[in-house]
């Protein structure tokens, strides 16, 4: 039986996925809005902790970021009623509900909050953060593209993401420069069709589970730990077939939704930026490598003391998520032939 405190995270849990669909299925501006105040306000008991003052600190920088977003969308709903009926203003309304599903989502350059809020949360609440909080705003976002502005976004989403993770020390912080690189892809997913966006967005949030869980697991959140010398080489090849399937390199499954974007691109002669993408996806591959080589190399010898534990079935579950990751180039030669 959960005690009160899980019970009730269970029910804002509930209320949080409930939200989503409330959004998505709305067939009115306003009822979108009311599905996003809804997924505000189950999120922030989630998040707050007052046990953990950067628990609590996250939730009110996450509550305030996200009421300004909210604000701003019912401002252009309000704009769009009154306004799109005496004079053509449907440009100005559409960048405006784009920046604030921009802001909502952490997309860059509105990405301020998102680094600083995810040092103080827990693993699972970051995964929440990372993938089912980006649904409802690219749905939305979907609705009222703006196709030039999208695409600057999607080019500052994958340098900001490559640039961003290159001198940090908190794999936390790593992660979510990695999600918001991933997030010019999945943007230019949902511009050529949804279904590629789902197909991305459920292969990323596969990827970022197994790390999110890995790295529960090992009760681990800055790089050096994994730097500990007893820890079992299976652990770092698992960590290995992860990281590059997370950042996109072949013959891992994550390079399958990439390999549909690059081909589309290729095919619709957008090849400047098929370069900036390929390109920000390799620096992302370069700190990677480096964390992994860094941690079959590196002995941390201080912490030889500090055994780590995990159960075998929790450990079996890891291994297999691993091999599928191992199956992406079977998938795509399929997918393409």
């Amino acid at each position: 039986m959960f005690n009160q405190s899980n019970s009730s995270k269970m029910f804002f849990f509930f209320v949080l996925i409930f939200s989503t669909f409330i959004s998505i299925s709305a067939n009115s501006w306003f009822g979108c809005w009311i599905g996003l105040e809804i997924n505000l306000l189950s999120f922030i008991p989630l998040i707050s902790n007052s046990n953990n003052l950067l628990a609590t600190e996250a939730s009110l920088k996450y509550f305030l970021t996200q009421s300004i977003a909210s604000i701003n969308f019912l401002f252009s709903i309000l704009l769009n009623m009154i306004l799109l009926k005496m004079f053509n203003m449907n440009y100005f309304i559409s960048i405006m509900i784009n920046f604030s599903m921009l802001m909502k989502m952490g997309s860059a350059p509105f990405h301020f909050w998102f680094p600083n809020i995810v040092e103080g949360l827990s693993w699972f609440n970051n995964y929440i953060l990372m993938t089912w909080q980006k649904i409802t705003p690219m749905i939305i976002l979907s609705y009222y593209f703006n196709k030039n502005f999208i695409i600057i976004i999607i080019i500052m989403n994958v340098i900001i993401g490559a640039l961003g993770g290159l001198n940090q020390t908190s794999l936390r912080k790593l992660m979510v420069f990695s999600s918001i690189n991933n997030l010019g892809w999945m943007l230019f997913s949902i511009m050529i069709s949804e279904n590629l966006w789902l197909f991305y967005l459920i292969i990323y949030s596969f990827m970022i589970s197994i790390m999110c869980f890995m790295f529960y697991l090992l009760n681990m959140f800055y790089i050096n730990q994994l730097f500990i010398n007893n820890m079992n080489p299976l652990i770092k090849i698992n960590l290995l077939i992860n990281f590059l399937s997370l950042g996109g390199l072949p013959p891992f499954i994550g390079f399958l939704p990439k390999w549909i974007i690059i081909n589309f691109l290729i095919l619709n002669n957008m090849y400047m930026l098929t370069f900036i993408m390929i390109m920000m996806s390799l620096i992302i591959l370069f700190f990677y490598i480096r964390i992994i080589y860094s941690t079959f190399m590196f002995n941390y010898l201080k912490n030889k003391w500090i055994k780590i534990f995990i159960k075998n079935n929790k450990f079996i579950s890891i291994n297999i998520f691993s091999f599928f990751s191992l199956l992406g180039m079977i998938l795509s030669t399929f997918l393409f032939m």
